[in-house]
């Protein structure tokens, strides 16, 4: 199978791993969104964080490294395995033993259950990195797609039954715990890797050179992404935390959908192309466009219609998160357009030079961040949004000294998803216009994706009627010739 058609094959299946898996989650949310109030999910979203912080240290880059390394022997994955597996023990124990401390720091009695009984996720991630790593590094996305999609499911139906039940909170921990252990289970199954009991301190070595990097980018990512929420849960409290969670969870979810799909799949392309850069800035272009192409239109979508859309998924006491999404919806386009950086610097080999990006970010981020947490939750909403586009001519210096990119080709991949999104606002702000109150939030909404939509689409065909045969040809290489015979004999 040539590289191509793997790539889109991979884009498929990542797709559908990705898609599917956000769909039941993002069901499993909202449903416990109706049940719980933003004080509940605020001290949820704390515990969480601890965890995430621990998760941060415990692949310590192994699984990039297994993925980008153009020689891999069976010892480096021992090594690896054995290694996660001892850290994920002592996290655990970790964990449990620190919970108390946790909860005296944010005077939430309730969180240190809750983080005690989150701590096997660390067992079950020991279990799963490799297994994963080499999935990946042969792009066998079907396989992952399969694991994620079956341990979501899982830990869905648990969560959901649960919190009809009226187990509330736990309902969510119970998903998670869930989701890990099926997630485990599924993919031991669908891996014919099975680890030896040896252990290499050579391989050991080269593995922990690179992955040092990763662990420093893993931690800079964590202060990146929950800066905000540390700062919003130990000066505002649980319930401001909520509602920017709710805010937040929706434009990730979003964000996730979009750009994960492509993202998890041109990494390890771009690695193999690391010595063809004219190939690997063509792929890097068209990974840029398919995304711009669907980014720009969902979050510019999101920004018109957020007074519809959080009460009508999450319920009208939301209502005080509907500022903070619009405002992350410009973050949005922004990371829509540079999410692929990370991935060409990495697999060009230039992980240190992302270490120091991301040290930029996560630096900057928590000054702005503590700068703002005093006028409020839409106030660290808009300082993450500035701080972004004044650092984002610094990774598109990267991208052009590493794969040496034409700038105007760079920028010509957004500017049809660009005025094509712009279009459908105007059409979507019209149509709010006439509407005004005469229905209900519900029949408005689906009204203005639907028209939104259409008017997108009508124009993008307008200004490029070549799109439309390249997206088939597209998805015609990535769905399985079993299936797409029947679709195109119809």
């Amino acid at each position: 199978m040539e590289l191509k058609e793997k790539v889109v094959k991979g884009v498929f299946w990542s797709g559908a791993q990705t898609w599917g898996a956000r769909a039941v989650s993002f069901v499993v949310f909202a449903l416990l969104s109706r049940l719980l109030t933003p004080q509940t999910f605020g001290v949820v979203a704390l515990a969480s964080l601890f965890i995430t912080f621990i998760q941060t240290f415990q692949d310590q880059g192994f699984g990039t490294a297994i993925v980008q390394r153009a020689e891999l022997q069976r010892s480096h994955l021992d090594t690896a395995f054995w290694t996660n597996m001892i850290f994920g023990v002592t996290m655990t124990l970790v964990s449990i033993g620190a919970s108390g401390l946790i909860a005296g720091l944010f005077d939430e009695p309730d969180l240190a259950e809750i983080v005690r009984w989150l701590s096997p996720v660390f067992i079950f991630a020991g279990l799963s990195g490799v297994q994963q790593a080499i999935l990946k590094r042969e792009l066998a996305f079907k396989k992952l797609a399969l694991r994620e999609i079956l341990a979501i499911v899982a830990g869905g139906i648990v969560g959901v039954v649960l919190a009809f039940l009226g187990f509330g909170v736990w309902s969510l921990v119970a998903q998670t715990l869930t989701k890990r252990l099926v997630g485990v289970v599924v993919l031991w199954g669908v891996s014919d890797w099975r680890p030896s009991f040896r252990f290499s301190k050579k391989h050991f070595t080269e593995l922990f050179s690179f992955g040092l990097n990763i662990i420093g980018t893993n931690v800079l990512n964590f202060l990146n992404g929950h800066a905000d929420d540390l700062l919003i849960g130990y000066f505002l409290g649980s319930t401001q935390l909520g509602l920017y969670t709710v805010a937040y969870r929706l434009f990730g979810m979003t964000k996730s959908l979009l750009t994960s799909v492509i993202m998890s799949v041109t990494f390890p392309t771009f690695s193999r192309l690391q010595d063809d850069l004219e190939r690997l800035r063509r792929i890097f272009y068209q990974a840029l466009f398919y995304t711009s192409l669907m980014a720009f239109p969902v979050f510019l979508g999101i920004l018109v219609t957020a007074p519809e859309l959080i009460p009508v998924l999450f319920g009208p006491q939301w209502a005080d998160s509907i500022p903070v999404l619009r405002v992350l919806t410009f973050i949005g386009i922004l990371h829509s357009i540079q999410y692929f950086h990370g991935s060409v610097i990495v697999a060009l080999g230039k992980p240190s030079w992302r270490l120091g990006m991301i040290f930029l970010n996560a630096v900057t981020n928590v000054i702005a961040f503590a700068i703002a947490v005093r006028w409020g939750i839409v106030a660290v909403a808009a300082a993450y949004v500035i701080r972004g586009y004044l650092l984002a001519p610094i990774g598109i210096w990267m991208v052009k000294k590493l794969a040496k990119i034409d700038l105007k080709i760079y920028f010509r991949q957004f500017l049809m998803p660009l005025l094509g999104s712009l279009a459908m606002v105007v059409v979507v702000l019209g149509l709010k216009y006439l509407i005004g109150n005469a229905l209900g939030l519900e029949m408005q909404l689906v009204i203005y994706v639907l028209v939104g939509g259409l008017s997108y689409v009508l124009v993008m065909q307008l200004m490029e009627p070549s799109l439309k045969p390249q997206l088939l040809k597209l998805i015609q290489l990535a769905i399985p010739e079993r299936y797409s015979s029947r679709i195109w004999r119809r």
